[in-house]
């Protein structure tokens, strides 16, 4: 196969989703309760608590923007990325500082066409997936170049 045609093609999983989703929810109620339990006037906890769901739900409704606007993610082997949308085409796509990939877990921040940013949360194991062996090439072979 030829260099240039090796790439990785990545299904975004939805049980990583939901738990990315749940998980955010959960941090912001246990933010909220924190920050009701400290010793401060009612006016600040208040306005506390309302800039932290606030804060929180935007974070959210951006995850939730990312996960629609995302059906899968190509990566080839010069490091170009691709995004498949919702009505089956593709896009250019980029890679941000902070995606990590591990042996069997990767979080791949990336960003659109329009700028902008955001993360998906994958797991994979080699000898099951051609795409997940091949994105651990791929990946090691983009960190040798930076």
């Amino acid at each position: 196969m030829s260099s240039n045609a090796y790439s990785a093609e990545l299904h975004p999983d939805a049980l990583l989703r939901r738990i990315v989703l749940w998980s955010g929810t959960l941090l912001g109620v246990v933010g909220v309760s924190l920050i009701l339990s400290m010793r401060l006037p009612a006016v600040l906890l208040i306005v506390a608590s309302a800039a932290w769901l606030l804060f929180s739900g935007w974070e959210l409704y951006r995850i939730r923007q990312g996960h629609a606007h995302c059906r899968r993610l190509r990566l080839s082997a010069g490091g170009e990325m691709l995004r498949l949308d919702a009505d089956g085409n593709w896009h250019p796509a980029g890679i941000l500082p902070g995606s990590v990939l591990l042996r069997r877990v990767g979080w791949i921040r990336w960003h659109d066409e329009t700028g902008r940013q955001y993360a998906e949360l994958l797991r994979g194991r080699c000898r099951e997936s051609d795409n997940w062996r091949r994105l651990q090439v791929i990946w090691r072979h983009i960190g040798a170049m930076s």
